[in-house]
């Protein structure tokens, strides 16, 4: 028998058509060698003769001021941004999990510290810490300092939901019976606290993947982001704008394509909090 919150999500159309819309992006993204096979270019290649080219016969999305083919460039483009938004959560769940735990189950000085430079970090809008992070690490723009700014904004959100979920759990009876049984503050954290934060958690990172993708194509567009000329969804935005009266195609492939994938993953993630959630009494 499916587990409730599976049969919950699977009623949810919502989630359903979220699920819909990441499954077609990452498809594109792995796709993309394909693409570029039937197409006959690749995401780099450029043809005079085709700069600013409309929609239409070989190039199904039009070409952009290079020449270069979009349809090739936004399905390479889904590759670097997922990619991107994956590595950033992945990161800040790696640093902001244990800060949350250790705050949660500590309490007292550690809590306080931790939570007020957690607070700090919340006081900043989070493009402008990402960019600010960008700059102390020499603000060239590549891959990794992308990763490494995103993440690094989004560490605190996961820390506050992981420490408010512990404060909750560490007062429930297992716990204490853990305690009581001389169980050390490691193994009390990791087998009675942390599975039990895991719900709200993958929930967060499934929603934060959405803001990850967005923080990622906003460097990008403000020249903070991937390398100059590598198939990236905010680069393309931003080599598309002074083209825009002109064509048009150039900037909304791209949009397109970060719409419906942070539209689709929000939907997702509202699906998956709904079915997670313990207060629902539907089976």
């Amino acid at each position: 028998m499916s587990p409730r919150w599976w049969r919950r999500l699977r009623r949810n159309p919502g989630a359903l058509a979220g699920a819909a819309m990441v499954a077609l992006v990452v498809l594109v993204a792995l796709g993309a060698p394909g693409v570029a096979a039937a197409v006959g270019v690749g995401p780099s290649a450029q043809e005079a003769e085709a700069r600013l080219a409309p929609p239409g016969g070989a190039h199904p999305l039009g070409c952009d001021h290079l020449g270069r083919d979009i349809l090739v460039r936004v399905a390479y483009g889904a590759r670097k941004s997922l990619a991107i938004g994956a590595a950033a959560v992945a990161l800040a769940l790696l640093l902001g999990v244990p800060v949350g735990l250790a705050a949660g189950y500590a309490g007292g000085a550690l809590d306080a510290a931790l939570m007020r430079l957690v607070d700090v970090l919340l006081a900043f809008p989070s493009l402008l810490l990402a960019i600010a992070i960008m700059a102390a690490l020499g603000g060239d723009p590549h891959e990794r300092n992308v990763v490494l700014a995103v993440a690094l904004v989004n560490v605190p959100v996961f820390a506050r939901q992981v420490r408010g979920s512990a404060l909750l759990v560490r007062e429930l009876d297992h716990v204490a019976a853990s305690r009581a049984l001389g169980a050390g503050p490691v193994r009390i954290v990791a087998r009675a606290i942390l599975p039990n934060v895991l719900a709200p958690v993958i929930v967060l990172a499934t929603l934060g993947l959405a803001t990850a993708i967005l923080s990622a194509a906003g460097l990008s567009f403000l020249g903070l982001g991937v390398e100059p000329g590598v198939p990236e969804w905010g680069a393309m935005l931003t080599d598309a704008r002074e083209f825009l009266t002109r064509a048009s195609w150039a900037v909304l492939a791209p949009g397109a394509a970060i719409t419906l994938t942070v539209l689709g993953v929000n939907l997702l993630g509202d699906g998956l909090r709904d079915a997670l959630d313990p207060r629902w009494e539907k089976t």
